[in-house]
């Protein structure tokens, strides 16, 4: 089995992971004629040169904007700077730009600007799944929808090349499995958009839920938060221990000087297929940080389960779901499950109580493995309707539901009866999205 390993001893960030794979063997035609499909001709360029650090020469990779790119070569130049750049910091201290420089964008911009690109299906679903990755984390720490998330350097030009640049670099690469071991993040202080923040900064520490770790490695900031993502988004399995036989080296070299070589280290390795089995997951965007809180009821008349649901809901539960079982004595009843992120669980432990008759709760920790989606808004003749729309991370198919919601208030506001309104709205998204094909999906995850 084909395997690309990373190994992350002085952490990542966007650009040194794009000097790594073209150090490893992605040419550098290649890439470049592959970003042509992002429309941005004369705004860019990838300038690359070999370098050092400690001995170890590899691949330093740049992105230059407009201005700055027509000093540079268009190949083998490259600035004398590492930018290890994220959705809203710069982690090179001697190249710190203001963030007045960088077009800021929204989460939603960001989806519209992969769905236009010209480019193969699976490079699109890898760059969507490391930008859902970046969102999914900003809009936890400031509590606001994902589409609402603004990214600040990661809206600019270089950030999005550099995403658009891992995911056609992986897609060229073609490997069965993405292994990496742990991921070096740093110590001290950043300074970024918000303010000045500790290394790891939040963004960083939350794409990595769940993923080995190590600091205090390196005196500065190690992995970014582009960097997190591309790992989040891509690796199969993270670990110690991991049986390979290497093919193939590639180095990525970064600006600043550690006390340990700044490089990133990826491997073109055989492993065999128990290595690759034993915990073969597709690139799903995993959430392994909700809880579970349930309830068993016997003596709450069924009328009050709906409001109780609606309370849930408003209050912010991710799922309710009700399931009949039957209790001691043979009393019927139901179990009220509620799925909540954990900073929530107070709150929606607290609904419960106000609005149901149990006396107490149960609270189990959840893995959750979720499909990449978006939604996407189509034009019907009955009105505008959201379609769900998700990434198969095997092959990059994807699948669509209309929203029941949508098709429901078009029924009610229409007076048109809701199967037969439902199919022709379906016929009507399939004609809009083409080769995509209906997916059985839940409303909430």
């Amino acid at each position: 089995m084909r395997a690309l390993l990373y190994e992350c001893a002085s952490g990542i960030s966007g650009d040194m992971n794009l000097g790594a794979l073209i150090d490893l063997g992605v040419p550098y035609e290649y890439l470049v004629g592959e970003l042509a499909a992002l429309r941005l001709d004369g705004e860019f360029a990838v300038c690359v040169e070999r370098a050092h650090k400690m001995g170890i020469h590899g691949t330093r990779a740049t992105v230059v904007l407009a201005a700055s790119a027509a000093t540079q070569p268009d190949h083998g130049g490259g600035r004398d700077h590492d930018h290890h750049h994220s959705h809203n910091h710069d982690h090179d201290s001697a190249h710190e730009r203001s963030p007045d420089t960088h077009v800021h964008r929204r989460y939603r911009d960001i989806r519209r600007l992969i769905e236009s690109v010209a480019c193969k299906t699976q490079v699109k679903a890898i760059a969507s799944r490391i930008f859902a990755a970046l969102a999914e984390a900003e809009a936890k720490i400031h509590g606001i929808e994902q589409d609402e998330v603004e990214f600040h350097e990661v809206g600019s030009i270089d950030s999005i090349v550099d995403v658009f640049g891992a995911a056609i670099c992986l897609d060229y690469l073609a490997v069965d499995i993405v292994l990496a071991g742990p991921v070096e993040l740093g110590t001290g202080f950043v300074r970024c958009a918000h303010g000045r923040l500790p290394v790891p900064t939040p963004a960083t520490l939350e794409i990595l839920q769940q993923i080995p770790c190590t600091r205090g490695g390196v005196d500065g900031e190690a992995t970014t938060p582009t960097g997190a993502a591309i790992l989040k988004a891509t690796v199969h399995r993270f670990g110690d221990r991991l049986s390979f036989m290497p093919l193939r080296t590639g180095y990525g070299i970064g600006q600043r000087d550690f006390a340990i070589p700044n490089v990133l280290r990826v491997s073109l390795c055989e492993v065999d297929d128990a290595t690759g089995k034993s915990s073969e997951m597709p690139p799903y965007r995993v959430d392994r940080t909700n809880v579970e809180i349930a309830a068993n009821i016997d003596d709450m008349s069924p009328e009050a389960i709906e409001p109780l649901m609606d309370q849930l809901f408003q209050a912010g539960a991710s799922d309710v779901f009700v399931t009949p079982i039957m209790m001691k004595k043979s009393r019927m009843a139901q179990t009220i499950s509620i799925l909540v992120q954990p900073h929530k669980v107070d709150e929606l432990v607290d609904v419960l109580f106000e609005n149901s008759t149990t006396i107490g709760v149960r609270l189990y920790a959840v893995g959750k493995r979720m499909l990449v989606r978006k939604l996407q808004t189509v034009a019907t003749r009955f009105g505008d309707v959201r379609v769900k729309v998700v990434t198969l991370p095997f092959n990059g198919r994807q699948r669509w539901k209309v929203e029941h919601d949508d098709v429901r208030r078009i029924s009610v506001e229409q007076g048109v009866p809701y199967l037969s309104l439902y199919r022709e709205i379906e016929l009507a998204v399939q004609q809009s999205l083409g080769e995509h094909s209906p997916v059985v999906d839940r409303e909430r995850s």
